[in-house]
């Protein structure tokens, strides 16, 4: 786990949208994708919830940022 992937999934949670996320991280988007997919893989976990154009946290994405906040 690195802590650009824990400021991503922060963004993300802020921005309920990947692309306002990335753009607010100075990353393009399947940068910022591939970092999330990195971060479920290490921890076998889903952290978004896709909905048509936003996305959401999952209940661990929603533990996990919790704790990268503080």
């Amino acid at each position: 786990m690195e802590l650009r992937q824990l400021r991503y999934l922060v963004a993300i949670s802020e921005e309920q949208n990947i692309n306002r996320a990335a753009k607010s991280c100075f990353v393009t988007q399947p940068a910022l994708t591939q970092q999330i997919r990195k971060l479920e893989d290490e921890f076998s976990i889903s952290l978004l919830i896709r909905r048509g154009r936003g996305i959401i946290l999952s209940e661990d994405g929603k533990r996990l940022c919790h704790h990268a906040r503080k």
